[in-house]
């Protein structure tokens, strides 16, 4: 009877204890986070309750396990399991409170500072500090884990004495991947790029969506996702329209005839941009940057608070005044001139074609071309 009861209330002991270590926490935690609701720390360690359980009910399992003896030929092996889930189970707790620490304190900044710039630099570097921190705690959770077998600490203690050597070869193999994590530590404290700043890469739009310690991903404006190395923005330029504010002035360009109303243009300009919704108010203007023998070049010039309303300005702009010259001044779209030349000074036409000397001649894309003969002679 007694090799009944001893493992019953060995594990249902240790069960028991568990499952109700794990109530009462999480009712503390409720009633932590109901009195101090402006406070997000207490909702968010809620979600330790597992990895906490666990690591009670492998510690007691651990620490009592002999009173129990059960399987005594195989104890030694139950006790190294039960001390790998321990270790395990430790590691996760350690990480999901790391976790619920990083992410209340950038919620607490997010709600006292309104700057998004400063915003998406904290959230960068918090990101990184929790991903920083769960390859640490998962690295020495895997050491302790293998210094746990006899064979590891044997060969743990050859591998220190020859630590130099291995640091050379480790260093030289992982160049690469070294320098991409330093460059996510510059990324993340020298506030090169953060997370929804407007990049162009490669001559690509887009906005920062995912910073890690050896990738960055672009997301464009096609939902199209570019990983790119962070090394890659510590060493090659890019445009980063976030920086300095977001605040941003777009150019529209129309090839138009010469004979183009230009003032009435600038004034349904004002027309339109007042109708846009994206339009900022800042500034806009109209006018004639270039021309060519055939059609001028204007410039409309808007403002917009952001890289997406500045987007919309430009193609409403583009759209509806293209519309409104097609409708009410045709004459102002760009057209092939097809008219006689204009005859040099002295020169004499005759009408009915005589003399090749004095005939008229016309052009063909800047070259002078005979007109054809009619007749003999």
């Amino acid at each position: 009877m007694e090799n009944v009861l001893r493992p019953l209330i060995v594990i249902g002991g240790s069960l028991v204890v568990t499952l109700l270590v794990g109530w009462l926490v999480d009712l503390l935690l409720r009633r932590a986070d109901q009195r101090h609701h402006q406070v997000p720390l207490w909702n968010l360690l809620r979600r330790c309750r597992l990895p906490l359980q666990f690591v009670m009910c492998a510690a007691l399992l651990r620490g009592s396990y002999d009173q129990a003896k059960l399987t005594k030929a195989h104890s030694a092996g139950v006790g190294q399991l039960l001390t790998l889930v321990l270790i395990g189970s430790t590691a996760w707790l350690l990480v999901r409170i790391a976790t619920a620490v990083v992410e209340s304190s950038y919620s607490r900044y997010a709600h006292a500072h309104r700057d998004p710039a400063r915003v998406r630099r904290v959230r960068t570097q918090v990101a990184l500090i929790q991903r920083v921190v769960s390859a640490i705690v998962g690295v020495v959770a895997v050491a302790a884990m293998l210094l746990t077998f006899p064979a590891m600490r044997a060969a743990g203690a050859s591998l220190l004495a020859s630590a130099g050597i291995l640091g050379i070869v480790a260093g030289v193999a992982a160049q690469s991947t070294l320098a991409n994590m330093f460059a996510g530590f510059q990324i993340a404290f020298g506030d090169m790029v953060r997370l929804g700043d407007t990049v162009v890469v490669n001559g690509e739009w887009g906005t920062v969506d995912e910073i890690t310690l050896t990738f960055l991903t672009v997301r464009t404006w096609d939902e199209r996702r570019f990983t790119m190395p962070v090394s890659y923005f510590t060493s090659q330029p890019f445009e980063n329209w976030s920086r300095g504010g977001v605040q941003m002035t777009g150019t529209v360009f129309f090839h138009l005839d010469h004979s183009a109303p230009v003032e009435e243009m600038r004034d349904k300009l004002r027309d339109i941009l007042r109708e846009c919704p994206a339009w900022d108010g800042r500034d806009y203007g109209l006018a004639v940057t270039d021309s060519t023998p055939s059609t001028m070049e204007v410039r409309a010039l808007v403002t917009a608070k952001d890289a997406d309303d500045v987007w919309t300005v430009r193609v409403t702009v583009r759209e509806q005044m293209l519309r409104w010259l097609t409708v009410h001044h045709p004459y102002a779209l760009p057209r092939v001139n097809t008219a006689d030349a204009i005859l040099p000074p002295g020169t004499i036409a005759h009408p009915n074609g005589g003399g090749d000397a004095h005939r008229p001649r016309t052009t063909t894309r800047g070259r002078m071309v005979e007109p054809p003969r009619t007749g003999r002679g």
